[in-house]
């Protein structure tokens, strides 16, 4: 079974960073540039890029959505999915006609899921859900705050409403390098019966394979390829799609 890697980029005041589980207070910087970033996973063979504004999940709005529509319309042959800080159709319509492919949703999928279901309807594969899980409940507005909504039951809800997309992040293991928990990325799948996309934990090409072995069909790569524990050719190599 092969699996798509998203290497992650996540911008917070115009740089590359790395997050410790969402702890905005413990922030790692990675490099200068998000679109120079961006220019070498492509170069390195990627075929679709992670993106998320920190600033913009935290703020409420757009803040670093300048180096998301570079990428998007300079990088030929190289797909991009954006998150954090999209509120409003207008916010997803300024990625779409940017040259964004696939828009997340996080928070408003739980604050205004309506308004997230008609999105969903209105334009379809081209919108993702991010439901980022602490203890199996959904966290919001940049990991901040924890909902009483049950995971599983947010992702059945939308996968009913006709999203075919899902990025499942389990806060507990993100940017811990500890391995991803496969566990609930299957149980998301599997209530789901939609493409899910695992995020966070990974740490080695065994962890891909271990997800791969799953059938999870998606896994974002961020911590483990700043911190050179493989390259992001080793991993397209070993279980790329």
């Amino acid at each position: 079974m092969s699996i798509t890697i998203y290497p992650a980029i996540d911008m917070r005041g115009g740089k590359c960073v790395r997050l410790l589980q969402g702890d905005y207070d413990q922030e790692t910087v990675y490099g200068d540039s998000p679109f120079d970033m961006a220019k070498t996973f492509a170069a390195e063979g990627a075929e679709w890029i992670h993106m998320v504004d920190l600033d913009g999940a935290k703020d409420g709005k757009r803040v670093n959505d300048r180096f998301v529509t570079q990428a998007a319309q300079q990088l030929a042959g190289v797909r991009i999915q954006i998150g954090g800080g999209i509120r409003s159709e207008e916010d997803i319509l300024h990625y779409l006609e940017s040259g964004v492919n696939r828009v997340i949703i996080g928070s408003i999928a739980v604050s205004k899921p309506d308004f997230a279901i008609e999105m969903i309807k209105k334009y379809g594969n081209k919108i993702a859900v991010g439901i980022d899980a602490k203890n199996g409940y959904v966290a919001t507005h940049g990991w901040l705050d924890t909902s009483k909504v049950k995971a599983v039951e947010l992702g059945k809800r939308f996968a009913d409403a006709g999203a075919d997309a899902f990025i499942f992040t389990d806060i507990a293991t993100d940017g811990m390098l500890s391995g991803p928990n496969i566990a609930a990325v299957s149980e998301m799948a599997e209530v789901t019966g939609k493409y899910v996309i695992a995020s966070g934990g990974v740490s080695s090409l065994a962890d891909l394979k271990a997800l791969a072995d799953a059938n999870i069909p998606g896994a974002i790569v961020g911590k483990a390829l700043y911190e050179n524990r493989f390259t992001l050719k080793q991993a397209l190599e070993e279980v790329g799609a």
